[in-house]
């Protein structure tokens, strides 16, 4: 065990998850204020998906209410960008 801690490689660049709400509600003609309405959220949160600044955790509630409304799946939503090496 001590000799698999010792081989272990720190990843320092992993790649990032890119929200793609935006062009989701922008490709339907759906505004942020409609999609807070339609499924019980806060406009601040739609917001701030919306414009992907200051996301840390992802909320998987949310985002499963947002699929069901947009008829979507998630990957249409969120999609991970793995970091060039």
């Amino acid at each position: 065990m001590k000799n698999e801690l010792n081989s272990l490689v720190i990843i320092k660049e992993y790649g990032f998850v890119k929200v793609k709400l935006a062009e989701m509600l922008d490709e339907r003609g759906i505004t942020r204020n409609k999609l807070s309405t339609l499924i019980g959220g806060k406009y601040d949160v739609i917001n701030r998906y919306y414009k992907a600044e200051n996301i840390t955790m992802v909320d998987i509630d949310l985002f499963a209410r947002i699929c069901y409304v947009l008829d979507c799946n998630i990957t249409d939503l969120l999609e991970y960008v793995k970091n060039r090496d």
